[in-house]
Formats: structure tokens, C-alpha cells, sequence
């Protein structure tokens, strides 16, 4: 199992290592990339087109501002891709989460909150877990994790 982690900018770095940490913890194997849309697009479609073959089965796409790399990215490859909105100066994200989430039809590409990596890590981890069971039952534990904290939390207050 691979995931292809795609930024547009080495500036989104800090967000996209949330992903990858997400990604180490249910020992998911990613690449990591920084491959601009507007910059580098052959590069881009170069990517995309091998990404298949290259053993990728879910693309991570971290792009601010007009962030059209996840779209540039899902026009050329069949597997799943999922858009991680950066939070930029000039609209607090807005406009990445709007660029990404607007696809046209035929070229869907997942989107998660503004600067939602853990999400993007956590939903890919999730759509490979159809074709791992061992990777389904570290999710259930996972969330079964993420619930018995919050009612450890809950019954702290209750108990005052």
C-alpha cells in the first residue's frame, strides 16, 4: 500500500507532515512530492500518468490559493485523489478549499477542511483499508481509541 503525497510549494510542508504521521502510524507507505500545477505541469501529468504504475493507490494533493493540483493531478490518473486545502495569506484558505471542492463532473477529486491533513492521511488509510483487513481493524481501533478518550474526558466532568 502507497500513498502519493503531492504539495504545490515546499511552504506547505508543515501541513502535509501531519499527513505523513498519520500515514507512519498505521504504517502506510508514502512519497512525498512538491509538484506545482502551474509551475511544473508536465511534471504534474507526468506524475499522475505513472502514478498507477508507480504502485500509488491514493493521491494526497496539498495545494493553497488557486490549488489546482488535485484536479490537474485527478484529470490524468484513475486512482483516488484527495484534496488537502492550504490555508494561504490571502483569503485564510477559502479560496483553496473552493478551488478544490468545485470539480467538474467526471474529475472528483475527495476534499477534506482547510489544512485537514490528519483527515486526508486518516481517509486514505481508510479507502486502502478496503482491500486490507488488517489495515480495517487498526482504523476500528483507532476510532474505538479516539472514542474512549473523549469519554474519559466526558465522565471528568461529570464526576464534579
Amino acid at each position: 500500500m502507497k500513498v502519493g503525497i503531492v504539495m504545490g510549494s515546499k511552504s506547505d510542508y508543515p501541513v502535509v507532515e501531519r499527513a505523513e504521521k498519520i500515514l507512519a502510524d498505521f504504517g502506510i507507505e508514502y512519497e512525498t512530492r512538491v509538484i506545482s500545477a502551474h509551475r511544473t505541469p508536465r511534471a504534474a501529468e507526468k506524475f499522475a500518468s505513472e502514478a498507477e504504475a508507480n504502485g500509488i493507490q491514493v493521491i494526497i494533493a496539498a495545494a493553497g490559493k488557486a490549488a489546482h493540483l488535485g484536479g490537474v493531478l485527478a484529470a490524468f490518473t484513475p486512482v483516488p485523489v484527495i484534496g488537502l486545502p492550504i490555508k494561504s495569506s490571502t483569503l485564510d484558505g477559502l479560496d483553496s478549499l473552493l478551488s478544490i471542492v468545485q470539480m467538474p463532473k467526471g474529475v472528483p477529486v475527495a476534499t477534506v477542511a482547510i489544512d485537514g491533513a490528519e483527515n486526508a492521511g486518516i481517509l486514505a488509510a481508510q479507502i486502502l483499508s478496503v482491500a486490507s483487513p488488517e489495515l480495517r481493524k487498526a482504523i476500528i481501533d483507532y476510532k474505538a481509541k479516539m472514542e474512549a478518550d473523549v469519554l474519559a474526558i466526558d465522565a471528568e466532568f461529570t464526576s464534579k
